[in-house]
């Protein structure tokens, strides 16, 4: 019989590639978002309920199956957005994850649950490649309710013997974003004469394409051992924003201006590279190079940008 999977947030960015993954491995996909059930992904769903949690209808969604896993990938997913309204982003991150496992502790105690969490809990590390020992200074409320999510997990855990990992994404992209630094930058090169980034354009960040999230996801559900531990989800490539603005700029043939404003918005950390050797340990291994990835998206860019 085929195995059941509940993914919170499954219309958005992640939930669509990670409902994709699980519906071709032949599992049933159990989708929850507040969206309505024509912007979900239905196509790779057995069933999708519209709720916007916490809700109390939640317990009777859970006893209705026999989840084996739960991806909670619900949650609000902005750095800016936190800073200007850090209560609404506690509500959304926090509180939810909270709620949610404690839905699954009572109604689904045997399910595998892996958390979304971000590379934003360590804020500006002091040594690259970051391990997940390093030290934690997250630099915008985003981070630290990410990382309360993470030490919920944990106590769950602990305390009732729920299995839980928290996976650290680094910086996720593909096909269906349209917002963060490799969108910015082929909006601007698809529609205007010059692009104007933020930054110096020094700043770095560890690009590592959605579906190889959904594999790496995937992964730590079905190897890790699940006791509240986390994991970085990166492709262990550091590459400067300058450096990304030309590999994009190339790949479309601009020949405009390329700027940065100098300027860092509150929260956004400088250097970002990620060590992933414990989750490859597990059996994960990236198979999308940026450049690779950047090609893609470029498809998508294009029908998005240009019609």
């Amino acid at each position: 019989m085929p195995k059941n999977v509940l993914i919170t947030g499954v219309a958005g960015f992640l939930g669509r590639y990670i409902s994709r993954y699980y519906f071709e491995q032949g599992w049933n996909v159990v989708g929850l978002d507040a969206v309505s059930q024509e912007n979900s992904p239905m196509v790779n769903l057995s069933a999708y309920h519209q709720i916007q949690l916490p809700d109390p209808v939640l317990n009777t969604i859970l006893k209705s199956y026999n989840f084996e896993v739960c991806i909670h990938c619900a949650g609000r997913a902005s750095v800016n957005l936190s800073v200007d309204d850090p209560g609404a982003d506690f509500q959304s991150n926090t509180v939810v994850t909270f709620e949610l496992l404690n839905s699954l502790r009572v109604c689904s105690p045997d399910c595998r649950v892996v958390f979304l969490s971000s590379a934003a809990v360590y804020g500006n590390p002091k040594i690259l490649p970051i391990k997940e020992g390093a030290d934690i200074h997250p630099l915008s409320p985003y981070g630290f309710h990410k990382l309360h999510c993470e030490l919920i997990c944990e106590e769950f855990s602990s305390i009732y013997g729920l299995s839980t990992a928290s996976a650290r994404i680094f910086s996720a992209y593909g096909p269906g974003l349209r917002r963060q630094v490799i969108w910015d930058i082929f909006y601007k090169a698809l529609s205007e004469p010059r692009i104007k980034l933020q930054g110096t354009g020094v700043e770095s960040r560890d690009f590592i394409h959605a579906e190889d999230i959904a594999k790496a996801i995937a992964c730590i559900a079905q190897n890790a051992p699940m006791e509240g531990e986390v994991y970085n989800v990166a492709s262990s490539s550091e590459v400067s924003i300058r450096d990304l603005a030309k590999l994009i700029t190339t790949n479309i043939s601009f020949d405009g201006i390329i700027e940065f404003d100098g300027k860092v918005p509150v929260g956004v950390p400088v250097n970002w590279q990620s060590d992933i050797s414990k989750l490859k340990s597990l059996g994960f291994k990236p198979t999308i190079s940026l450049e690779k990835g950047i090609k893609q998206f470029k498809k998508w860019a294009i029908s998005e940008i240009c019609k």
